[in-house]
């Protein structure tokens, strides 16, 4: 049976599982330098967003009895993939079990931003009753443009064409998805788009996907929506955007820099903030438990 180290935590009855299945599964998060020393003494480790597994530590772990490294997850740009692949450690993440809870975070952020939840939640607990001030707008009727038709995308389109909304969509490989949405070009969905919702994963290679040259091609007053990953939009071109008022308001999942030191982004008045929430439901947790505990034993 397997040795398992579980670093950024794991839903209980997944640990539970794997523990009745023979497995020897020790939660605890260490840092860089204590991780080095103890990561070869593992088959397997479980991470999620905060241990970053760079090609330092995979060196380490490849010298040891390190065979699988499992991202509790969607993304795995905390990972160097392709390196742990090259050292003959095998890679994987949990691609189904949190598209319903990012894509339910959007929609909720999609009425915040439209009613001013976010900020009246503020200014009421400072005693202000500013109810002419937050005159919103109704989802219903609007165009929904997503960046991205993978499983929380489609997710995402799902509730928003139940709401009413149009929803317009493009991909990396421009390929058309079931359902009534409309497959659009990049300057399309830009131009025509009332809300903007990014699901893709950033590519450090690549850069932004959302930058000053985008902004300038979506509609004035418009609404954008970040959940997926920190980077995929340039946080200063956004906040340039929100103060002239290309952006009526964003929100932000997802940062450059996590936790964010950028105070011109997290005090903006325009701005609905979240801390990378998006998985965070008990449901998405144990659904991620339970992929986890099938590769596992796929695996090992």
């Amino acid at each position: 049976m397997a040795k398992i180290l579980v670093t950024d935590g794991m839903d209980k009855t997944g640990v539970e599982t794997l523990k009745a299945l023979g497995h020897t599964v020790d939660e605890q998060f260490y840092e860089l330098d204590a991780l080095k020393e103890k990561i070869g003494e593992y088959d397997c480790i479980i991470v999620r967003s905060a241990t970053k597994v760079r090609e330092a530590l995979i060196d380490i772990a490849a010298e040891g009895n390190l065979k699988l490294i499992i991202r509790g997850g969607v993304g795995v740009d905390n990972i160097d993939v392709k390196y742990a692949e090259s050292k003959g450690i095998k890679v994987r993440n949990t691609p189904k079990a949190s598209s319903a809870s990012v894509a339910e975070l959007a929609i909720g952020h999609m009425f915040s931003l439209a009613r001013h939840l976010y900020i009246s939640n503020v200014t009421m607990r400072n005693g202000e009753w500013n109810k002419k001030q937050y005159k919103g707008i109704e989802l219903g009727g609007k165009t929904l443009g997503l960046i991205g038709s993978g499983r929380i995308g489609l997710e995402t389109a799902k509730r928003a064409y139940a709401l009413g909304m149009k929803v317009i969509y493009i991909n990396h490989n421009q390929h058309t998805v079931e359902g009534p949405y409309t497959l659009v070009s990049k300057e399309e969905l830009l131009a025509q788009s009332d809300f903007i919702s990014l699901h893709i994963p950033f590519i450090k290679a690549e850069g932004a996907t959302i930058g000053e040259a985008e902004f300038a091609q979506m509609k004035d007053g418009v609404y954008l929506v970040n959940c997926a990953r920190g980077g995929v939009v340039d946080e200063a071109a956004l906040i340039a955007a929100l103060d002239s008022g290309k952006v009526a308001a964003a929100a932000v999942d997802v940062f450059e820099a996590e936790p964010t030191k950028n105070e011109a982004l997290y005090t903006h008045p325009k701005v609905s903030m979240t801390p990378h929430i998006g998985a965070s439901t008990a449901e998405a947790q144990k659904r991620i438990g339970e992929e986890i505990v099938d590769v596992v034993t796929e695996v090992l």
